[in-house]
């Protein structure tokens, strides 16, 4: 297949402090791929070395077949980047970024006027075109900075966590502007500490933590190194979660590093791969030790299981989404 992003051993050190280490992946044309990971797990830094933004300190990389180091203003004109934060001005309207943008780009006052107002359609802006991006909620300021970066029909577009800090509704819209880019042609690479957006919207995935890629496939791919299904309980008596973590660490043959425990709340999660059966084996195996249940349920894994189980701890995401489930849980507790 052609490869619209090749890296090869690309490496990125501050001094002592290596944030890029000997990074290899590929991404092939017209797709998208995600880089997975955590903040400060080198995806940003990837990136600007992608985008000419930093020098690597070894390796080497080529964007659209042009090497990144030897030919920077060649990769430059053939590729389009959206940051973390809006690279947009506050004090012009709409169109006017984005003309200023094509203008950038040598399109003539015609060929920018006309570029500005395809893009302000194509992502549902122009009834904003004329207003100053002041009153622009952040989901409409991020959609411009993305239109922003295709005012040159870039080859490939590097989104760095294109979605952080978005409301859900807002997140959601932009996905699907995403997808609809994917289905024009363009190659698209991808940084995200969301587990559900790279889920939806990467076609291959790369799991990226302390500067080096641990990991790649589908998200299928990943999610079968799991194993089979997923087993998430509550016990009654939050003081014997280590006794029900040992019996489902004997009983599924898991090592206990994989069996994850959460005293507080009296909560286990192990992977299995006998499905249903599993049910019945664990309130056997527990009712056996005396161990009561409060909840036990079977899912499927989901990239977070493969994060944690790859890395040893989750995203920012899961994370945060744990420690909701734990202040919602909390509340109910105390109410009852």
């Amino acid at each position: 297949m052609p490869y619209a992003v090749i890296a090869e051993g690309l490496t990125k050190s501050f001094g002592e402090v290596h944030a890029v280490k000997h990074v290899d992946f590929r991404v092939e044309e017209g797709s998208i791929v995600g880089l997975l990971g955590p903040n400060g797990a080198g995806k940003t830094t990837t990136i600007r070395m992608l985008t000419t933004l930093l020098a690597p300190t070894s390796g080497r990389a080529t964007v659209a077949g042009i090497d990144v180091v030897a030919h920077p203003q060649d990769v430059r004109a053939v590729i389009g980047l959206t940051g973390q934060y809006a690279a947009v001005d506050q004090d012009l309207t709409g169109r006017e970024n984005l003309v200023l943008c094509a203008r950038l780009v040598h399109l003539t006052k015609t060929e920018a006027a006309s570029r500005a107002v395809e893009l302000l359609e194509r992502f549902d802006l122009s009834d904003a075109a004329d207003r100053t991006l002041k009153t622009y909620s952040g989901g409409m300021r991020r959609r411009l900075d993305l239109a922003a970066s295709l005012v040159g029909h870039p080859a490939v577009l590097f989104l760095d966590e294109p979605t952080t800090g978005l409301d859900p509704r807002s997140r959601l819209a932009l996905w699907d502007v995403i997808e609809g880019l994917r289905e024009s042609g363009t190659t698209i690479v991808l940084t995200t500490q969301y587990l559900e957006e790279a889920d939806r919207l990467a076609e291959r995935i790369s799991v990226i933590d302390g500067g080096e890629i641990i990991a790649e496939g589908t998200a299928d791919e990943l999610k079968t190194r799991i194993g089979g299904d997923m087993i998430d309980l509550r016990v009654s008596d939050r003081g014997r979660t280590g006794a029900a973590a040992e019996v489902l660490g004997r009983l599924f043959a898991v090592p206990m590093s994989d069996v994850h425990a959460d005293p507080q709340f009296g909560s286990v999660t192990v992977p299995v791969t006998s499905g249903a059966q599993a049910l019945t084996e664990v309130v056997r195996a527990l009712d056996a030790e005396g161990i009561g249940l409060a909840d036990l349920a079977l899912r499927r894994p989901s990239l977070d299981d493969v994060f944690l189980a790859l890395t040893g701890h989750g995203t920012e995401e899961s994370q945060l989404g744990a420690n909701s489930r734990k202040r919602r849980r909390r509340a109910k507790e105390t109410s009852a």
